[in-house]
């Protein structure tokens, strides 16, 4: 699995020109899955998320979790994470998990997420999503899980 974590201090996503889901400050998580991924792979890359210490403690050193601060996380499916440019201008795409396969770990993702943490919102996987951010610092952590 791919991730991209960007540390905010708000995000929204929209679909259609309506909210589907929102977080102030915490974590915003692009999510692809890849056709080797497992359901194993997926709950690790939820610990990940919740355990990455990027957040400043009381001498401004980033030491402190999201589950720490008390942070909101917000979910995106996003499969341009797999895109591969090596061959030419034009990305594609086959790196990524086929679509059936892809949401099902990326709703594993969020049920595991929302087990696990209070404040979980998310995307509509396979929507086209409007993505709005603030990012904190800026802080962004790209996440591969193998």
């Amino acid at each position: 699995m791919i991730a991209l974590v960007q540390r905010v201090t708000r995000a929204r996503v929209e679909v259609a020109s309506v909210v589907v889901g929102r977080i102030d400050r915490g974590l915003l998580v692009f999510v692809c899955a890849e056709p080797q991924d497992t359901d194993v792979l997926a709950q690790r890359l939820v610990d990940k998320v919740l355990k990455l210490r990027i957040f400043a403690d009381e001498n401004g050193k980033m030491n402190r979790s999201v589950q720490d601060v008390g942070g909101g996380l917000l979910f995106v499916s996003q499969f341009t994470l797999a895109a591969d440019v090596s061959g030419g201008n034009r990305p594609s795409f086959v790196g990524a998990a086929a679509p059936e396969p892809g949401r099902r770990l990326y709703e594993l993702v969020l049920e595991t997420a929302r087990g696990r943490h209070p404040q979980v919102a998310a995307g509509i996987f396979g929507a086209d999503m409007q993505v709005h951010l603030v990012n904190d610092g800026p802080v962004t952590i790209p996440i591969r899980m193998n």
